[in-house]
């Protein structure tokens, strides 16, 4: 088994006492002071997280960005040069092979980062599709990503000179100390933020300033277990979790991201079949009426029927409780009541539709 790949930042996390964890190939931190304070400096002030391990993936060439609409789900055409979509790349059966965030710079080039574990396969499978005229490069070690979020985050960009302010999944070209960068309007936690895509090089001076601009606001290095809390609060779904090449959009009730106007794209066929048909399972939130936590592959009752399984669970630090997604019978209704089994026994949830909580997020 291959060594696991360090981000740029590694030091950076070394230093301030991480603790770390393999995500995709990659050697991430997980935690430094602990989730459930990380999660909260997100949700009341600011956090600084790394996702360098995030995918890279570049299209570019004439008619790029049309070559992209037929192979993702969500439709390019409904955005222009400076915005970014949340789509997904699918197999012949609609099931899912990656999510990802597409960055449409012109009608020639498009940017794309999808999860880290699935990167290889997304820039393989687009390659192959990819007409005379059309280049696909994988540049998942040329870039670091640092992701800073919370309802603080404009003001600590701001001290740093770098253009806040966008609509959400909008971005800017910037230039910090002469290193050009993206500030993109996009993050997993449900909180304003914004994500910066820098050449890896210059990630550690970049990482050094947010950190020294965040002071005066409390900034807290957050780990990806925070992430993973902060994104189940809001019920975004997790690749490997919640989508999978065998749980599709239409299951995972994320059907506005899918063109369905479109002539075609990957999956299209069996992905109109799955809506037509209305039948299997549907992605539904779960919160919990006790004190359970509730945990991935763990089965949902109602009386003594299993009626689905847990794709993601935790506890919720801003509410206090446990909170899941889960793959539901469609019979299993908003407000129902349903029981998960919890190490050996059988707890009290009721079926709500996410989000979870409602984020402190600043709207202007």
């Amino acid at each position: 088994m291959s060594e696991p790949i360090l981000s740029p930042l590694h030091e950076r996390h070394v230093a301030l006492g991480a603790k770390f964890s393999e995500f995709g190939g990659w050697l991430m931190p997980l935690q430094y002071a602990g989730v459930v304070a990380e999660h909260k400096a997100v949700r009341g002030s600011v956090g600084i997280f790394d996702v360098s391990h995030l995918g890279k993936m570049r299209i570019t060439g004439p008619g790029a960005v049309d070559f992209v609409n037929s192979c993702l789900t969500n439709d390019l055409r409904r955005i222009g040069p400076g915005q970014a979509q949340y789509t997904l790349l699918c197999n012949a059966d609609g099931g899912v092979i990656d999510d990802m965030i597409a960055y449409l710079f012109s009608s020639d080039e498009v940017f794309v980062i999808p999860n880290a574990a699935n990167t290889t396969e997304v820039v393989a499978t687009i390659a192959a599709a990819a007409p005379a005229g059309i280049t696909v490069t994988n540049e998942h070690r040329d870039f670091a990503v640092i992701a800073v979020q919370g309802t603080d985050s404009d003001e600590v960009l701001t001290a740093l000179g770098l253009p806040v302010g966008q609509d959400y999944m909008a971005f800017a070209v910037a230039s910090w100390q002469g290193t050009p960068l993206t500030v993109c309007r996009t993050g997993y936690t449900g909180e304003r933020g914004y994500e910066l895509v820098v050449p890896a090089a210059a990630a550690p001076a970049l990482w050094d300033a947010v950190m020294a601009a965040g002071e005066s606001f409390g900034i807290a290095p957050c780990g990806l277990g925070a992430r993973d809390t902060l994104r189940t609060e809001m019920g975004y779904p997790l690749h490997g979790h919640d989508l999978s090449p065998v749980i599709s959009p239409v299951m995972a009730g994320i059907n506005w991201a899918v063109g369905w106007d479109k002539p075609s794209f990957f999956g299209a066929d069996a992905l109109r079949a799955q809506r037509e048909a209305k039948s299997g399972r549907l992605l539904r939130g779960l919160r919990a009426d006790g004190r359970a936590i509730p945990r991935p592959e763990m089965a949902v009752y109602v009386g003594e029927d299993e009626v689905g399984e847990v794709t993601s669970g935790t506890f919720s630090p801003t509410l206090g409780v446990g909170v899941a997604l889960a793959l539901i019978d469609r019979s299993v209704s908003l407000g129902d009541q349903v029981s998960v089994e919890v190490r050996g026994r059988r707890e009290p949830f009721e079926v709500v539709k996410p989000p979870f909580v409602t984020p402190g997020v600043r709207e202007s």
